[in-house]
């Protein structure tokens, strides 16, 4: 898989003057609280041809510190300090000079392309508006323009695509429709705030290639918001990690990863699975949560968390200091810390019924097929899916956007209608339930779902939401025994018993998925399906996560389908892994011979699109490979044909079946023997 393609590109370094210079960066928001510092002293610099990435965990004032280089504070809001662009402060400038600079000088890329993007407008008007605005174009020259910039951004056919709304691209088009916007006026300066969460591995390669790609063709810098420490390691010249509105460390990205030097950049190192080391028994945290901005402690804000404090940590707060050449450490310690110790091979404890004989769940054959329009065939979402997860088990479940995850999971959940195939619970054929034993089925199958703000009723509190499924299903004898139950549960997740009467807003990102991991085991199942239920939070919550999911099924012998598009943590969460592609099985085996020697053009091209956060790794690997996206099944023959670098005409003539290549290793290409 090392391949001899180039390492992947980072945009060049400049050595000139600094082309944006944040200083004593200070941005308080009024709340119903009262005023919140979001950014409490903030200072970072970057040269024209840099990539700087802020990085740090949920609310530390990473796109607050952005927005304010843009001047888009919510009303209200204040800011002081400086932010000198050019020479300039942006923050001293009239207003009616500030619409010249965005778009024109600094562009900015959001987190939701479909939130950024104006959905009655066609992209095609939207990537001309700034040409003819800042640049003066004709309506024809800047549709021109328009079609050369989205075909440089990647988007096939851009001549008839460019008239298309949003809603009618995926996710990763979207994405390089902002893109294009942002490049179109060619920026100085390019802000780019988590522009690849919701994307999969592969677009993020894609996506964030071609960003520093431009950025290193027009000389622009690029400011990356993130905090996947593999994108950063892959990309990135320099680093700042913010922790609780303020910088906690700044450094040359391969002297950070080397031996960082402040104890929340090595904690945060920590807590990332990697695919470049064995896999251990379990994933680092950084126990504890950010303190409150309103309330904070009086001396270091990461103390409370940190097993490095001592007593002067609780007196005085750390300023960044210079502490080795072009290092910055707001650590008192920062001289005595060692940074982090070498991977240990560890290998996990087997659970006790994973090698049970006889499967919980046993699905065959599994189609699911949506109707359109009049005339055209069925969708075909899920075809001929087949696979066992054993009893206190978890199956993970990998693939692009797209190709049938989540569907099956609904499917096996009994929310999508089946076309074909069988789903055999514990002995008995789910699709043929109704009534009252489809409900008993329900009670033993629960989900826990990607986004646990919108999967939790804002209007009720946690008690009541954990409550619910036991008064619906007469499981508490009266009021008191489910307050008890309720209690019992928040204790199981790692919840105080006082979080009961708080709403869903009131908590974090982890608190909200504990949260919803309580719901889902109220009603004492056998088996969860965990759809993506990490892939919004930070990466110590999201160890903080995986290591309760696992500690949860070796106490109960719960039976997990885990469905991920990150396949570092799939392998550390799995016993054994599907690979989907456009809805049929493209490989499936044990977790350690998938990922040591994967068979499958799509899974040896998908984990080389995995970034390991180790810049000196990086710099060895070779560019991910596997372009465009996954489009519309082909009528016949192999459905990954149009992108695999061994298709041939054999390819096209004939589904290839999946088949055991090895000992319960099986995939589906005709090129293996």
């Amino acid at each position: 898989m090392d391949g001899a393609a180039p390492a992947p590109l980072k945009a060049a370094a400049g050595a000139g003057p600094w082309l944006l210079e944040v200083e004593d960066l200070r941005v308080s928001l009024m709340t119903p609280r009262g005023s919140l510092r979001a950014v409490d002293g903030l200072s970072w610099r970057i040269r024209p041809g840099e990539v700087l990435a802020l990085v740090g965990e949920s609310g530390c004032g990473k796109s607050v510190s952005a927005l304010a280089v843009m001047r888009l504070l919510a009303a209200g809001a204040q800011a002081e300090g400086r932010i000198l662009f050019d020479g300039r402060d942006l923050l001293r400038l009239p207003p009616a000079a500030l619409p010249a600079i965005r778009g024109r000088d600094i562009a900015m890329i959001f987190q939701d392309p479909l939130s950024a993007l104006n959905p009655v407008l066609r992209i095609g008007f939207q990537v001309a508006e700034p040409l003819r605005i800042h640049l003066g174009m004709s309506a024809a020259a800047a549709r021109a323009r328009a079609i050369e910039l989205l075909a440089r951004v990647g988007i096939a056919d851009a001549e008839r695509r460019i008239d298309d709304y949003p809603h009618q691209l995926s996710g990763g088009m979207r994405q390089r429709v902002v893109i294009a916007t942002a490049i179109a006026c060619n920026p100085r300066l390019i802000i780019a705030d988590e522009p690849t969460t919701a994307l999969d591995v592969t677009l993020q390669a894609q996506i964030l290639g071609l960003l520093c790609e431009l950025a290193r063709e027009q000389g622009s810098a690029l400011l990356l918001i993130t905090h996947n420490l593999g994108i950063v390691a892959r990309y990135a010249d320099r680093v700042s990690v913010m922790y609780a509105a303020r910088v906690a460390e700044e450094a040359p990205a391969a002297a950070l990863f080397e031996r960082p030097l402040h104890p929340y950049t090595a904690g945060l190192l920590r807590a990332v699975p990697r695919l470049d080391r064995p896999r251990g028994v379990r994933l680092e945290t950084i126990e504890g949560a950010p303190p409150d901005l309103m309330d904070q402690p009086p001396g270091c804000r990461f103390a409370p968390r940190c097993a490095w404090r001592i007593d002067a940590c609780a007196q005085r707060l750390p300023e960044p200091e210079m502490v080795a050449p072009q290092r910055l450490s707001a650590c008192l310690r920062a001289a005595d810390f060692g940074g982090l110790p070498p991977a240990v091979a560890a290998s996990p404890e087997p659970r006790a019924d994973a090698a049970s004989p006889a499967p919980l769940l046993q699905v065959r054959g599994l189609s699911v097929h949506y109707a359109r329009g009049r005339g055209q065939p069925p969708l075909r979402a899920v075809s001929d899916v087949s696979f066992d997860i054993p009893r206190g088990a978890t199956l993970g479940l990998v693939g692009e956007s797209g190709c049938g995850k989540t569907t099956v999971g609904r499917a096996l959940l009994r929310l999508e209608r089946t076309a074909a195939g069988s789903i055999m619970f514990d002995g008995v054929d789910v699709t043929q339930l109704s009534g009252a034993a489809l409900r008993g089925y329900r009670r033993r199958a629960q989900a826990v779902f990607q986004d646990p703000y919108h999967a939790l009723n804002p209007r009720m509190s946690l008690g009541a939401l954990i409550g619910e499924p036991l008064r619906v299903h007469g499981l508490a004898a009266d009021a008191a025994a489910a307050r008890e139950q309720v209690q019992a549960l928040l204790q199981q997740v790692g919840l105080g018993p006082g979080m009961a009467a708080r709403y869903p807003h009131q908590l974090s990102g982890g608190q909200r998925q504990r949260a919803g991991i309580a719901r889902a085991l109220a009603l004492q199942p056998a088996f969860i399906v965990c759809d993506e239920p990490v892939s919004a939070l930070d990466v110590s919550i999201q160890a903080q996560i995986v290591n309760l999911l696992e500690d949860l099924q070796r106490k109960l012998g719960l039976s997990y389908l885990f469905i991920a598009h990150d396949l570092a943590v799939v392998r550390h969460i799995a016993d054994r892994v599907m690979v989907m592609y456009l809805g049929q099985v493209m490989e499936m085996a044990d977790r350690d011979a998938l990922y040591a020697e994967p068979l499958h053009p799509y899974t040896q091209l998908l984990l080389d699109s995995v970034p390991v956060p180790d810049p000196a790794v990086e710099a060895r690997r070779a560019s991910p490979r596997l372009a465009g996206e996954a489009q519309r099944a082909p009528l016949s023959g192999c459905v990954f044909r149009g992108r695999c670098p061994r298709a041939t005409a054999e390819c096209g003539e004939m589904v290839p079946p999946l088949r055991e290549i090895r000992p319960g290793h099986f995939a589906a290409c005709l090129k293996l023997d």
